[in-house]
């Protein structure tokens, strides 16, 4: 059901709660395989209704309205899916703002989550009864340890929502929350630089939401998810559209799918999903590792909507995915390539609904020179790039050359600048940078705002296209060069290289930008591996690299599986991964760098075997 008369999220679930009371909203898969919890529409309202007044009666809210609610942190396991929910409502029901985030592992994860209370100035934490004390603990221990940290507020209040008495809801009130009014702040990735808070309304998650049962009104929502509920691709496309279609989602956590990805599968298989996705590399991850021993009575033929975004999405997964599970019902015009991001709620752009994907063929060399040429299949460098379909209902979106600022032409490249109504405005108490980022206008036309993404794209047919990440271009030899590619080469370059697992980035070197790759082993290559096989992968890395895009490597780390840094919904940290590499904290089994006598001349390629029929 559509309706526009939903003002905040408290509404949906109250809805939700009169309308569906005994229908299933919610199950936990323990070891994503045994259901261990259950929620129904009216169990999560009451829980909300209990956890709402138990937060009132120990905070001072503040005014809803006026962006200066109370921030409360929600640190949740990933085993905790229900719980988190129940607590994200609770706040919700409170008019306070919730701030998702992971309980905190280690002294980095500690000063990561001291960040965040001191930006967010934050005084209440939600948790667990099991992690109550615990993290109570830890917390006072790392401030011991670290007495330079400026903490205005030390004395962080934990408070375990399981434990609070469900009598208590009967005492709730409703108050008005106004549309505007934050609901959530949703930390950025961090994969290319400090995370952010992003200012989330309610009238930004029902616009998310809407636009959803807009481009899909007959469409029957029954999810899996097992993406963490802290990352905006879980918590709106599993949490808050289940809540607004009024279906039912099976949440499990992403550890238990990365130990075993035929997990995932089974249970869209079990609950006959309509709906489930991920990043690229969860689809790569089930073409490597899911056997057929394991998925013998496997049936994908209830899945209408495999989505794939928040990276960059590989043709050939598309296609190796197809092939392998197409004997268990699964289509190739299931996939949904998509694109969005933190800033944006979620949504920007999506495919057309049962419509195989629209691939392009590109110059890559054209394409080094931010311009599009389009070419055949099997042509010298030409490069495949996946749409990601059209501008959802009410959004806009550009394509703006970000040094002048005006539109690009037809077959350019340039940064993708949207517009619309479910993007946030601001970052928290960033004022520079949200009018950097969210208030960008052309300066020919004076057209705006603007919300400016970072990526770089074109469009093609009304569709939109991602080429690469706007800070993450690096320039040799007087070319622009985007990571991912760089990244899938290296992985191509010898079979003892793990896919998905790699990060491209440049130092700078005596005044000059330098290549450098990091570059996990599969793990079955480290059994046997030796001096003599890791001489002949950095031997292949460098030859690969020369003859397919003609970039000479300046170091390469080779590290162990699951080493690189990336987010939990898979992205690799770039920056991280630099910070690690310069700082030498890089746990790699072997470094190499490239020896002065070895280095080539730029204006003399010709010696090189082989590149004259590049």
């Amino acid at each position: 059901m559509l309706s526009s008369s939903f003002k905040s999220l408290i509404d949906v679930l109250i809805h939700r709660a009169e309308k569906q009371p005994s229908d299933g909203a919610f199950t936990f898969l323990k070891d994503a395989e045994i259901e261990s919890g259950f929620l129904t529409y009216q169990d999560l309202d009451l829980q909300a209704r209990a956890i709402a007044v138990s937060l009132e009666s120990v905070t001072s809210i503040g005014d809803a309205c006026g962006g200066h609610s109370q921030r409360i942190l929600l640190v949740y396991p990933f085993k905790a899916c229900l719980e988190f929910v129940a607590a994200l409502f609770g706040c919700f029901y409170a008019g306070a703002i919730a701030i998702p985030t992971r309980p905190p592992q280690n002294a980095e994860e500690w000063a990561d989550f001291a960040f965040r209370v001191q930006e967010c100035q934050v005084n209440f934490a939600l948790t667990t009864s099991e992690l109550t004390n615990k993290l109570q603990n830890s917390w006072s221990e790392w401030l011991t340890q670290s007495p330079n940290y400026d903490l205005k507020n030390k004395n962080l209040s934990w408070i375990a929502s399981d434990g609070i008495s469900l009598n208590q809801a009967s005492k709730w009130q409703k108050r008005e929350i106004d549309g505007d009014a934050i609901a959530y702040f949703q930390y950025t990735s961090g994969s290319t630089g400090i995370p952010k808070a992003v200012t989330i309304t309610h009238s930004n998650v029902l616009e998310n939401c809407g636009n959803f049962q807009r481009k899909f009104p007959d469409f029957e929502f029954r999810a899996v998810n097992w993406l963490p509920l802290t990352h905006d691709m879980g918590l709106v496309a599993a949490i808050m559209q289940t809540l607004y279609s009024g279906g039912h989602a099976a949440l499990m956590t992403p550890v238990a799918v990365f130990q075993n990805p035929s997990r995932w599968l089974k249970a869209i298989s079990t609950y006959k999903a309509t709906i489930t996705g991920g990043p690229n590399f969860m689809y790569d991850l089930c073409i490597h590792r899911v056997k057929p021993e394991q998925i013998p009575d496997l049936d994908l033929s209830s899945w209408q909507i495999a989505g794939n975004g928040a990276e960059p999405i590989r043709p050939e997964t598309l296609e190796k995915f197809t092939a392998l599970f197409a004997p268990y019902g699964f289509r190739e015009q299931v996939f949904y390539p998509s694109y969005g991001m933190a800033e944006a709620t979620l949504w920007i752009s999506g495919g057309v609904f049962q419509r195989s994907s629209a691939i392009q063929f590109v110059d890559e060399q054209a394409l080094s020179e931010n311009r599009v040429v389009m070419v055949k299949q099997g042509q010298t460098r030409a490069r495949m790039v996946v749409s990601c379909g059209h501008p959802w209902p009410g959004n806009r979106a550009i394509i703006v050359n970000p040094q002048t600022l005006t539109p690009c032409p037809p077959d350019g490249v340039g940064e993708i600048w949207v517009q619309g109504l479910g993007l946030s405005r601001s970052y928290w108490h960033r004022p520079q940078e949200t009018e950097k980022t969210f208030q960008a206008y052309l300066s020919d036309s004076g057209d705006g705002p603007f919300l400016r993404t970072g990526d770089l794209g074109f469009i093609h047919n009304d569709q939109l296209f991602i080429t690469g990440r706007f800070k993450d271009i690096m320039i040799f030899w007087g070319r622009n060069f985007y990571p991912q590619l760089l990244e899938q080469t290296s992985e191509n370059s010898h079979p003892a290289l793990s896919d998905n697992a790699s990060a491209a980035f440049s130092v700078n070197v005596e005044g000059e930008e330098r290549l450098v790759i990091v570059q996990e082993i599969h793990r079955h290559a480290l059994r046997t591996l030796d001096a003599k096989q890791i001489a002949e992968i950095i031997g292949a890395i460098r030859q690969t690299m020369l003859m397919q895009h003609l970039v000479e490597v300046y170091a390469i780390a080779l590290l162990k599986p699951g080493a690189v840094p990336k987010t939990f919904s898979g992205k690799v940290q770039r920056r991280r991964c630099r910070d690690k590499f310069l700082a030498g904290t890089l746990p790699f089994i072997e470094q190499w760098f490239c020896p002065a006598s070895e280095r080539l001349d730029p204006t003399d390629l010709s010696s090189l075997p082989g590149i004259e029929d590049t």
